[in-house]
């Protein structure tokens, strides 16, 4: 597995873990945080793993494509959890979710 081959994925990884810090820090600034509190742990476990798949893929790994389907999972439920808030920043992360679970169930095929 060759890095470049799998750029579009590792971007996609990148971006949906950048959305999902900036959406569990604007979750924590909301007036209720507490009816946002699966959102955030949904978006910091999200983004740790968007952040190691795309490590796994960038160094060639061989756990990379198994790891992905995984990756893809928790960005389907992260986004499915962001859809359900109208904040903005809840909306961009679900956009980016779905964006990059998509992106990962391709790697991994």
């Amino acid at each position: 597995m060759h890095a470049s081959q799998y750029e579009s994925c590792i971007q996609a990884c990148s971006h949906c873990a950048w959305a999902c810090e900036t959406c569990a820090a604007s979750c924590l600034r909301e007036h209720d945080v507490q009816t946002m509190a699966r959102c955030i742990a949904l978006d910091m476990d999200c983004a740790d793993v968007c952040k190691l798949a795309a490590s796994l893929m960038a160094r060639g790994s061989d756990y990379a494509r198994d790891f992905c389907r995984q990756c893809a999972q928790i960005c389907r439920a992260c986004g499915e959890e962001c859809a359900r808030h109208e904040a903005e920043h809840c909306q961009r992360c679900a956009q980016a979710c779905r964006a990059c679970a998509e992106e990962c169930e391709r790697m991994a095929a």
